[in-house]
């Protein structure tokens, strides 16, 4: 398939910029793939879909205030959006910097409360920064001087409001540096109801990267190169997928960041615990392990994510489905409404 396979018009007034007066109050379109019959629903209804025995499967990662304004030891503007942190006791990231002119190896970087920032290379679109005098926690600095990462697409500045809505209520893990949006939707009563109706939860840890926004470059799909990202299947995971098949319920993935999680952790055919990196792009054709139910976002067009979600619900279903959202004006990306694929 050709990237353009995956083109769909959007007019910019769907995009969301603003979360839901609550989590949720979103709507939620729900594709059964084997018919492409599609229904719309509110989140809550997601209670009807699932059943005693399910196991719903939550991405724990916490988002970080990754977006720091800095500037040139020569005075010139930098703006720095972390994509990871590689190794926090030695203050060394990975980051994209924004500047008139990229800065070179050996150049200093003055971020917020004086902390120098020696620019020592180059890693494919990313810059290798070490922190020279940062006195505490990197993790502290960041929440203390950082700004929320909000998406590219979202127009305008962050503020108070996103630092608890662009967050989970189960986030744990720091790490990521954009939020796995299909789980801003529950809140505690959610989670509890669920817990009620017999559905068992457990978590997986995928830090989200920037890279996640990065464009498929090429319009040939074999010739793109996914961006990797840090994930950690526990034992305890693999334990409760195992009992969920064994009672037989179904494996729920919430968000394309779950998925590719369970599915990184099987890719050498059988789910293992599994602790490093992926890059795996999912595209149609691909076969899926471990996912049985995925709850998501909906994505940009001709974006990877999309890509996934077409492999999982079938391509001309969910590009139908897309189309239906866009008509009956579904709130589109990342505080937009839901997609539940059976």
């Amino acid at each position: 398939m050709h990237k353009s396979d995956f083109h769909y018009q959007l007019p910019e007034r769907l995009i969301a910029e603003r979360p839901a007066q609550r989590r949720t109050d979103s709507r939620m379109l729900v594709l059964e793939r084997s018919s492409g019959e599609i229904a719309d629903r509110q989140f809550t209804d997601l209670l009807n879909y699932l059943r005693p025995g399910d196991l719903l499967v939550l991405n724990d990662t916490r988002v970080i205030p990754a977006r720091l304004a800095a500037r040139k030891s020569s005075g010139g503007a930098v703006e720095v959006l972390l994509e990871r942190i590689v190794d926090p006791d030695n203050g060394e990231i990975l980051c994209h910097l924004r500047a008139n002119r990229a800065p070179k190896p050996g150049a200093v970087i003055i971020l917020p409360e004086g902390v120098e920032a020696d620019v020592e290379g180059r890693a494919g679109r990313l810059f290798r920064l070490k922190l020279r005098n940062v006195d505490r926690d990197l993790i502290d600095y960041l929440e203390r001087v950082g700004r929320v990462p909000l998406p590219p697409y979202i127009r305008r500045q962050d503020d108070a409001c996103d630092r608890e809505r662009y967050q989970t209520v189960f986030a744990a893990r720091p790490g990521a540096v954009a939020a796995p949006t299909a789980g801003l939707h529950f809140d505690e009563r959610m989670l509890e109801e669920l817990r009620a109706l017999g559905v068992e939860i457990t978590q997986v840890t995928l830090h989200v990267g920037a890279g996640t926004f990065t464009p498929v470059d090429s319009e040939d799909l074999t010739a793109h190169q996914m961006h990797a990202e840090y994930l950690d299947v526990s034992a305890q995971a693999v334990s409760a997928i195992d009992a969920a098949r064994e009672r037989g319920g179904r494996v729920v993935a919430v968000g394309t960041t779950v998925v590719r999680a369970l599915e990184s952790a099987a890719a050498q055919g059988q789910l293992r615990p599994y602790s490093g990196e992926t890059d795996l792009f999912i595209t149609p054709g691909f076969r899926f392990r471990v996912v049985d139910v995925m709850l998501t976002n909906f994505h940009l067009p001709e974006s990877s994510l999309l890509m996934l979600v077409s492999a999982f619900g079938g391509y001309e279903q969910v590009m139908a489905a897309y189309r239906h959202a866009v008509e009956q004006e579904y709130r589109f990306f990342s505080y937009g409404d839901a997609m539940l694929l059976l």
